[in-house]
């Protein structure tokens, strides 16, 4: 393999390092895919209007979240299972992400705990949670993240039951004997027993809870005083209800398509949630996210940042922290080069009228606005 010039390329290397169940598992998406090559072909519908003849010898990507100051709009989206890429899994993306200046989400299906990714070293990071139908289990996580230095909780919202993901039932899914889901380690919940289909599948099944709504957002507003990340919102409607229930901001998600098939794109789902949320707090997106040409896109269309997912696991399968770090790099060039060429200088600069959509095409604007 010659020198690695895009995040994309990392895949296949990926699938060649990679045992079929592992690469499957992160690769793979619900039922047709449909969804999983929509995440990616929405945006290649987003076409640039760039502005010329402007000073762009100086670029500023700087950004806060949640307060936080970070060297760019990239971030770093909760990935399950790191240690099946690479045996030092989320170590690594802990410290690429750190060194990048950048927030890495660390999944509660960790294979490395909380405790043991904060003392990676600095580093600005959130947790990932489940809400389990055990809510001692919830307060304890929300606790050791807190005393962790965790700086906000990205609550999962779009899974009170696994999608169907048919590779993961061909193969039997299941956790390599040799890792557990650290955080749940001492709580007899991190191991995951063999299935007749997909063991994450029966795992879920067993232990995540289906009643959970927004009186639970609530809820975890009183066990913890971290900000509150709705993650998985793609209607107007829940952005909305978001708002009123005091989230601290949304990540327009659609699980990396691997939930519910013959959903939108999330960057199709956007400005929905966006012109909903009316300013009252940011709006992030994941799912799809493999360019600075992408970065743009989403930060036009109203996004505060985006995360990515699986180019993480890929480049952590292919090379360990160093292409993690390399991934992160990559973009960040890619995200700088967009700026210059359309004309922007600062993340301010970038404005919906550096974008032209499907619907700015047909002339129409999306429903229920």
């Amino acid at each position: 393999m010659g020198e690695i010039t895009n995040v994309t390329e990392y895949q296949a290397i990926a699938k060649q390092k990679l045992p079929k169940m592992t690469y499957d598992y992160y690769a793979s998406g619900a039922e047709d895919e449909w969804t999983l090559q929509e995440n990616r072909e929405a945006f290649s519908r987003i076409l640039f209007r760039p502005r010329i003849l402007i000073d762009v010898s100086k670029i500023d990507m700087a950004t806060t979240v949640l307060g936080f100051k970070i060297s760019m709009p990239i971030m770093i989206a909760p990935s399950a299972f790191q240690k099946m890429a690479h045996p030092d899994g989320e170590y690594a993306t802990a410290r690429a992400a750190s060194a990048a200046g950048t927030i890495m989400t660390l999944s509660s299906w960790a294979t490395s705990s909380v405790e043991e990714v904060a003392s990676t070293g600095p580093g600005i990071r959130f947790f990932q949670l489940y809400v389990y139908k055990d809510r001692k289990v919830v307060e304890q996580l929300v606790r050791r993240a807190e005393k962790a230095g965790f700086k906000a909780i990205a609550l999962t919202v779009d899974t009170p039951r696994l999608g169907r993901r048919e590779a993961d039932i061909k193969n039997r899914f299941v956790l390599p004997p040799y890792l557990t889901l650290k955080n749940f380690e001492g709580l007899e919940l991190g191991k995951m027993d063999q299935a007749s289909d997909s063991g994450l599948a029966s795992y879920v099944a067993g232990q995540i809870d289906r009643t959970l709504s927004w009186k639970d957002v609530k809820w975890l507003q009183t066990i913890t005083t971290l900000p509150i990340l709705v993650k998985g919102v793609i209607t107007a409607e829940d952005s909305r209800l978001a708002v009123e229930n005091g989230a601290a901001g949304i990540i327009v998600s659609n699980h990396g398509a691997r939930q519910l098939d013959y959903v939108p794109a999330t960057i199709s789902a956007l400005e929905e949630v966006v012109k909903a949320a009316r300013g009252q707090l940011p709006v992030f997106l994941d799912g799809g996210v493999r360019r600075g040409t992408d970065v743009f896109k989403a930060l036009a269309l109203g996004a505060a940042g985006v995360f990515i997912g699986r180019p993480v696991v890929f480049s952590l399968a292919a090379a360990g922290e160093a292409g993690v770090r390399n991934v992160l790099q990559m973009l960040r060039d890619e995200f700088e080069l967009t700026m210059a060429l359309s004309g922007c200088t600062s993340l301010a600069d970038i404005t919906r009228n550096h974008v032209i959509t499907e619907a700015d095409k047909l002339g129409v604007m999306p429903s229920r606005l």
